[in-house]
């Protein structure tokens, strides 16, 4: 058998967001901010901005799963960057901002709106932009779903 994943289109992609991200993250290195990942942004600016959360409220402010942010919290409590504290009933966790991000949070606001004005500049500069491809495969995967696509051709 030859190996299948010699051959991706979906690989570039993967590879261009990875490099993305990793720049962004470039650019907490340059501050010697230790522990934050560009993928942690968004959920802690939500938590600043709406105070704790549970895991469940801070998945749905997200559009994130519940598994997929549980784990996440984990990691952003093993870097000092969240705390949780038992929530109102045994089962839920409220999900705090530690002092640490707490004095990251302008930073962070400063930054996204860095990196989306760079994205902005970006997309200029482009004959195609990105957020029109995002559209576009938004309307083809809406007309037939991705796993429908991949199943027919496994028939």
């Amino acid at each position: 058998m030859e190996d299948p994943t010699e051959q991706s289109l979906w690989r570039p992609l993967h590879e261009l967001l990875a490099r993305l991200d990793a720049e962004i993250g470039q650019i907490y290195t340059d501050r010697d901010i230790k522990g934050l990942k560009p993928t942690y942004v968004r959920e802690l600016l939500q938590l600043h901005l709406k105070g704790p959360m549970t895991i469940t409220e801070l998945a749905d402010a997200i559009g994130r799963t519940h598994s997929a942010l549980s784990q996440k919290v984990a990691a952003m409590r093993t870097a000092g960057l969240v705390r949780t504290v038992p929530g109102a009933d045994a089962r839920s966790k409220q999900v705090t901002l530690t002092a640490k991000s707490k004095k990251l949070v302008e930073l962070l606001a400063a930054e996204w709106r860095a990196t989306e004005a760079a994205i902005a500049e970006l997309e200029a500069e482009l004959p195609y932009p990105m957020t029109q491809v995002v559209r576009d495969v938004e309307e083809a995967l809406a007309r037939k779903s991705f796993h429908d696509r991949i199943a027919e051709k496994l028939q």
